[in-house]
């Protein structure tokens, strides 16, 4: 890397020189991959040389660049010539010498020029979980990342070949461990080595040969029993015998295809529990509440499907077992009139067996916490919490659940605290990490710790995506990323946060613990609006009245002209959600302003509604932009919350009248609005930074937009709504489009069928192997009893 990069700078010696002592003449201590890249090009303009990557390999250089720190006379670089790959490096600017870097080096250099040049410890802790995970099997590709199980298949089936040939007895262990409510599946003891159970699936072979294929466990059972084989096979004889070949087949060369096909039917998932503390978790009048949104309506999709795959497979396996789904969050006496956030047992409504367990929050002295705390604010309670949702878990499943899944940083901690007191399988899903939304948020987390608490923050998250058994992410991005930009759990492979700790080795983006499993939209409530048989009709009225009715206290503006389509957006009024950020586009465009209505669907239009302190800054920008350009005639806001029904319906009826939905986020994790528009045949313009970069094939199925460049995004919608007068066709291509890239790529139906699977495979492996990463969770446990717990104790005193 130091050789080729000399050779890069001695072609273009006087370039070179010229080039960073511009970079340094800025007087800018920090210089993102953006700035890096448009410098270079005012640079090359001004000394009218050609900038493109073919016929300069300086411009090479700096494209690879993801930071520069700058302190004359150096000049420090991160490079990320391919996507996970990152190389650190110091330039002399004066001598053009380079020097290649350890993470621990450049990192200290970040820390002295963000406090000064005098201002960084000579000692300061580092963070490095490297050291514990040598010798796990790790993926090697970037193409491979999030696909880790398939990697752990296909490297642990040679090894359990091995062991087998050794007569290794932790398959045969694992076979006899499963039971339910003290029944025994699966084999009893009199099945004793692996011999044993050769010769006895080839004698219940040759006995289901003779049985009728539809007979059942009932008329057949006590004869396998007696050949060591107990409920759990299959709930016919053809099942029964289809099961037991695959195990044959895997007992005479294990493969990966086959290893997973077997334990995809072992029945040992009968109890899920989910942990998502923050916010208001409810099922009615709670979306657009603080910290409420798409995590909401993600997890009660997510408990629908995962319901029907566990009692699908339950059936196919001949157990007549009714599966348990319990939602953990937070109860919250004082909260709002109609969303049940203050009772403590709630069914999901469309399920046979989920319920919503609601656990307070307590102080020291054990009094509940009555009112909404911030997910920024709630680190100090979630260790009480932790050991309080133990005790009510057991007590409502009748014993410990079989797989525990977090959601967001809150609830990937407390699923870590009881995964582990528990033995129970782990998974994470982090919809979205805080530290890749806010700028410099670890570097200058000081600046912002009275308000987010982002030492808190990253701790847990550190702690948490170690300590997991596995992590499901819904896009690659959020993983790894893109050639241009790093990945949210890439961003934690090496970060500072001065005079706190220097993270060398966060976590490897290449452990196999990654798996992509993208959600989809509930089918039932959004599908495309040209299935009329399907439509709500009924909600059609207070639609139009929603769309084109006077101001009143929940809303501002009335649409002048009804006729124009309808430019829709709806999320969270918060910054990142950038609704403001459309709304300042929209009022900028005087081709926009010609071509659509536009309607936003955000937040509250009274900001004394509000608890939220940077909601209630969003919704007076609201009102300052429409001052400032005069848009009451051209944009609803409409400051109310729409239940699932109607907002599926909303959507078809912005379709009905060739409109168009728009997702201008800052920073998106997923995107399942986007998910939810496209499905109901609205082209969509989303955000170009997080999952709907994936979702979107551009041109095709949708638009990517750049948030940063507002003016650009509102040409590239108005010359989309130019082009649909043009041409009859072109709405309905695109239309078209995103319903079937929905359909083939994100569907509730396929994620609970993958989820079902890699708990079984995880859990699988953690017990014939080493996955339980010993070594890992005690420097976990040190790491959270020396920093997490004193920075959660720290907040609010």
């Amino acid at each position: 890397m130091t050789e080729t990069l000399e050779q890069v700078l001695g072609h273009n010696k006087e370039s070179s020189y010229l080039l960073f002592r511009y970079y340094l003449a800025l007087d800018k201590p920090f210089l993102l991959r953006s700035e890096l890249w448009d410098h270079w090009v005012e640079f090359c303009a001004e000394r009218q040389q050609p900038c493109d990557l073919e016929s300069n390999s300086l411009a090479r250089l700096i494209h690879n660049a993801q930071e520069a720190v700058l302190c004359a006379p150096w000049l420090y670089l991160q490079l990320r010539p391919f996507v996970a790959r990152t190389k650190y490096l110091r330039i002399h600017v004066d001598e053009l010498q380079v020097e290649e870097l350890s993470v621990s080096q450049y990192l200290q250099f970040k820390e002295s020029v963000a406090k000064g040049q005098d201002g960084a410890n000579q000692w300061t802790l580092e963070f490095d979980i490297g050291p514990f995970n040598r010798e796990f099997p790790k993926l090697r590709e970037s193409r491979s990342i999030g696909r880790g199980v398939e990697f752990l298949n296909r490297r642990l089936s040679s090894q359990l070949f091995q062991e087998l040939g050794r007569g290794d007895q932790g398959l045969l262990q694992f076979l006899r461990v499963h039971q339910y409510e003290g029944q025994q599946l699966m084999i009893n003891n009199r099945i004793n080595d692996v011999a044993e159970l050769r010769k006895n699936i080839r004698n219940a072979e040759d006995y289901l040969d003779e049985q009728p294929d539809h007979a059942t466990w009932d008329a057949i059972g006590h004869d396998l029993q007696n050949m060591g084989f107990e409920p759990g096979w299959g709930r016919d004889v053809a099942r029964m015998r289809e099961t037991l070949r695959i195990l044959l087949d895997l007992l005479e060369a294990p493969e990966p295809g086959t290893l997973e096909q077997f334990l995809s039917r072992i029945p040992m998932i009968f109890s899920i529990a989910i942990l998502s503390p923050h916010g208001y978790f409810g099922q009615s009048n709670v979306l657009g509440l603080p910290d409420t949104g798409g995590q909401v309506v993600y997890i009660l999709d997510q408990v629908h499907a995962l319901e029907k795959e566990m009692r699908k497979r339950l059936h196919e396996q001949g157990l007549e077992i009714e599966p348990q789904i319990m939602v953990v969050t937070r109860l919250i006496p004082d909260a709002p009139q109609g969303t049940r956030c203050d009772q403590r047992l709630e069914a999901i409504v469309g399920t046979k067996n989920a319920r919503i367990l609601r656990v307070p929050f307590r102080h020291e002295n054990g009094e509940v916490v009555p009112q909404w705390i911030s997910r920024f604010e709630l680190w100090p309670y979630l260790e009480r919490y932790s050991d309080d949702v133990a005790r009510e878990l057991r007590a409502e499943l009748g014993g410990r659940p079989d797989l525990i899944v977090g959601n967001y940083s809150d609830g990937n901690l407390v699923a870590s605290m009881l995964a582990h007191n528990l033995g129970v399988t782990q998974c994470n899903i982090a919809h979205a990490l805080e530290k890749t939304k806010y700028l410099y948020s670890d570097l200058y987390w000081k600046e912002n710790d009275a308000q987010y608490h982002f030492s808190s923050q990253f701790t847990a998250d550190l702690i948490a995506m170690n300590a997991a058994d596995f992590i499901i992410t819904s896009t690659y991005q959020e993983i790894a990323g893109t050639s241009e930009s790093l990945g949210q759990y890439e961003s934690y492979g090496a970060f500072t946060m001065p005079d706190l700790y220097r993270v060398v080795n966060g976590i490897d983006i290449y452990d196999p613990k990654f798996n992509i499993v993208s959600p989809g939209a509930d089918s039932e409530i959004y599908f495309p609006y040209s299935d009329t048989e399907r439509r709500l009709t009924g909600l059609h009225e207070e639609i139009e009245t929603m769309i084109y009715g006077r101001p009143d206290e929940n809303s501002r503006g009335q649409l002048a002209d009804p006729d124009k389509p309808i430019l829709f957006t709806m999320a969270r009024l918060d910054r990142i959600k950038n609704i403001t950020g459309v709304v300042e586009w929209y009022g900028g465009s005087e081709r926009l302003r010609r071509a659509v209505n536009l309607v936003v669907v955000a937040g509250y239009t009274d900001a004394d509604k509000s608890d939220d302190e940077e909601e209630r800054a969003q919704v007076a920008r609201m009102h300052q932009l429409f001052d400032e350009h005069g848009l009451d005639g051209q944009v609803r806001w409409l400051g109310v919350r729409l239940d699932k029904k109607m907002s599926g319906e909303f959507y078809r009826c912005v379709a009905d009248r060739q409109g168009a939905f728009v997702q201008p986020a800052l920073f998106e994790a997923f995107g399942l609005t986007v998910i939810e528009a496209m499905i109901s045949g609205l082209p969509t313009f989303a955000t170009c930074y997080g999952g709907p970069l994936e979702i979107i094939k551009s041109g095709i199925s949708g638009f990517h937009i750049d948030p940063n460049h507002g003016s650009r995004a509102a040409d590239i919608i108005a010359d989309f709504f130019e082009k649909c007068r043009q041409d009859s066709d072109y709405w309905r291509q695109i239309s078209t489009g995103a319903v079937e890239r929905v359909r083939a790529k994100y569907t509730w139906e396929r994620y609970a069928e993958r989820m079902m699977t890699l708990s079984r495979i995880y859990g699988f492996w953690k017990y014939v192997t080493n996955l339980e990463r010993d070594e890992s969770r005690r420097y976990l446990e040190m790491f959270y009893g020396l920093q997490f717990r004193p920075l959660a104790q720290a907040i609010g005193r």
